[in-house]
């Protein structure tokens, strides 16, 4: 009996740890996406100036 209480106890408390890790992961992901998105941003930007230097 102690056994199940102790595991269900240890689930209660593990389900708002397993969501706050998977908003995280959420966080993480689109940080990463807008920071791709600078750089590819910046590498267009950089030849597109470099096409008008040549002119």
């Amino acid at each position: 009996m102690n056994k199940a209480m102790i595991q269900i106890l240890l689930q209660v408390q593990a389900e708002p740890m397993a969501a706050s890790t998977q908003k995280f992961d959420v966080v993480i992901g689109v940080i990463g996406l807008v920071f791709l998105g600078i750089v590819g941003y910046l590498i267009y930007l950089d030849k597109k100036l470099k096409k008008l230097e040549d002119k």
